[in-house]
């Protein structure tokens, strides 16, 4: 059941991630953060990331394995630039940038240390 959650979860969240990197969206506010953006694509990444691992750790049945960890990283780092892509070739509004790549992957490099931390954890306790 968890399983069909997660994967449910984490195409939502693709959506998500796809409807606000392709949309115009000039007249949002977005205060005066500087780069607030890159911001923002490090915290969808960060919860794409989780959701993939959550969803692929029960795909797996040696849990010391690091596949989930590994395969949810690349899917993030791929989609992210795949929206670049997109964004890119296909939009008249948006542009793809090199930062926003790389804050989709410190953001799913917070979610890997986290997940690797608490497993770490868990495995002590």
């Amino acid at each position: 059941m968890h399983k069909k959650i997660y994967f449910w979860a984490a195409f939502f969240w693709c959506s998500v991630i796809s409807f606000f990197c392709l949309v115009q969206l000039n007249n949002v506010p977005l205060g005066n953060v500087s780069n607030v953006d890159k911001l923002v694509h490090a915290f969808f990444h960060f919860i794409l990331t989780t959701l993939c691992f959550l969803f692929l750790k029960n795909e797996v049945k040696d849990s010391k394995s690091l596949k989930p960890v590994v395969f949810a990283f690349l899917f993030s780092l791929l989609f992210g630039i795949a929206i670049e892509i997109v964004q890119g070739l296909f939009t008249a509004t948006r542009q793809s940038d090199v930062f926003d790549v790389l804050a989709n992957i410190s953001g799913a490099l917070l979610s890997i240390i986290l997940i690797t931390l608490f497993r770490m954890f868990r495995k002590t306790t």
